[in-house]
């Protein structure tokens, strides 16, 4: 009985981690164009190359294909299926654990279930979050600023070769370079930004959607409907994305390597905060925040309809 019972865990551990890896993929799929113009705006200095959402997208379909719209998606393709697995699945855990005495609602442990899946799904955040914003943000430094110059390809700090400087870069290119001049710490660079966006993300989040996804409870199925669970994703998401927005435009402007003209290195959160603040003034700290609302919103609401379709559950069985 007791190996039964074992194997019933593990199944269920299985089937919460195929769940969040279906729904990563289909999620960032469907949204990946919007947050390529979201890391494009937020490291632009005012409206040199963007004016919005619309424009970024245009002008980038233009300048380099409906491809263009994708760059660094393969990355994140390769790394959203662990990144979403360990969330959601952390905070699937966490709360089995901290509300064992049976309580329904409990906003305290809620929380702090939030927050620890925050913590955990930052091991896999950084390094894919650092890789993916130097592709997405490639095109945008290649086109000439208003008024100045383009600067030349040799200034990136992560192409090193001649033989590379004609080529787009890589994720490969990208994370090799980084470990060999930075070691595991290049890779790592604005972990302190993502934990201090994405552990609020998390407080925020989880225990909004719960709330909200237990108003569609129906006894029946014993659970909320996929278009109850869509929608209270998408709500949740976004205000949890547009509360954390001012932390990701730090971290943002902290994991690009490459900068454009005129635009500042950052020696850490505090000094890119006081630069932000002075030099482009509050508003700066709320770049990108429609398009960040736009990309989790979806994303999270797709991945909690994956999730409570039972899709992991489906395919464990055939292991039973």
């Amino acid at each position: 009985d007791g190996s039964c019972t074992m194997s019933a865990q593990d199944l269920s551990i299985v089937a919460k981690l195929i769940n969040g890896g279906v729904a990563g993929l289909v999620g960032v799929t469907c949204v990946f164009p919007i947050d390529l113009a979201k890391t494009r705006l937020q490291n632009q200095l005012g409206k040199a190359s963007y004016k919005g959402m619309i424009d970024c997208l245009v002008k980038t379909a233009r300048a380099e294909g409906f491809l263009g719209m994708y760059r660094g998606a393969a990355v994140n393709l390769t790394l959203v299926t662990p990144e979403k697995a360990i969330k959601l699945a952390a905070n699937d855990f966490l709360r089995q654990l901290l509300m064992e005495d049976g309580m329904q609602r409990n906003l305290k442990m809620e929380m702090l279930a939030g927050c620890g899946a925050g913590v955990c799904q930052v091991v896999v955040t950084c390094p894919m979050e650092m890789l993916k914003i130097q592709l997405q943000d490639a095109g945008r430094v290649a086109v000439p600023q208003q008024g100045s110059a383009s600067r030349p390809s040799s200034s990136r700090s992560y192409t090193t070769g001649s033989a590379s400087s004609h080529k787009r870069p890589s994720a490969t290119l990208i994370a090799w370079e980084l470990l060999c001049t930075q070691g595991l710490a290049g890779l790592y660079k604005g972990l302190g930004a993502t934990l201090l966006r994405d552990v609020p993300f998390s407080i925020i989040y989880f225990p909004l959607f719960a709330n909200l996804n237990s108003l569609g409870f129906s006894e029946l199925t014993g659970k909320a409907s996929f278009a109850h669970s869509f929608v209270s994703g998408c709500v949740a998401g976004s205000i949890a994305a547009v509360a954390v927005t001012p932390l990701d435009v730090l971290k943002t402007r902290i994991q690009t390597l490459k900068k454009g003209q005129g635009e500042d290195v950052y020696s850490g959160l505090t000094d890119c905060a006081r630069k932000l603040w002075i030099q482009e003034g509050p508003p700066a700290f709320l770049k990108g925040a429609g398009c960040r609302a736009l990309v989790i919103a979806p994303l999270f609401g797709i991945a909690q309809g994956v999730y409570f379709m039972g899709i992991g559950e489906r395919i464990s069985k055939c292991f039973e």
